[in-house]
């Protein structure tokens, strides 16, 4: 059984870092591509960026290039994303989520995703 778990999230101010972690088990990690996708309350989920499975080449939506950062550790099945420079518009819930082969950016397949963690961020 594959379980994508995420931790991290919380209430912070604008202009505050978070941290968010997920944890896999139940696959073979360094085979797929992992991300990060978010979803605002009436909206739909969106991608936030990815990770490829061994060089760790990244992909980003464009409103967080240069603020959030993904990075993974095969050998601890961990992927984590790095939020800097928080605006009340990166409020949403965000899902970690593990993709069909190669894939790592915008439009590719997600086969597995994590249950969510919150963030939200005061203006």
């Amino acid at each position: 059984q594959v379980r994508l778990v995420e931790s991290g999230g919380g209430l912070v101010q604008a202009g505050a870092s978070l941290r968010l972690s997920c944890v896999a088990s139940g696959l073979t990690f360094s085979s797929y591509g992992m991300g990060w996708f978010r979803q605002a309350p009436g909206k739909e989920r969106d991608f936030v960026g990815g990770i490829s499975r061994i060089q760790s080449w990244t992909s980003y939506t464009d409103s967080v290039k240069g603020r959030f950062t993904i990075t993974r550790d095969n050998a601890k099945n961990t992927v984590d994303l790095q939020m800097n420079s928080l605006k009340p518009e990166d409020t949403a819930v965000y899902y970690c989520a593990a993709f069909g082969g190669s894939g790592y950016s915008q439009g590719a397949t997600v086969n597995y995703w994590g249950q969510g963690t919150q963030v939200t961020v005061s203006s």
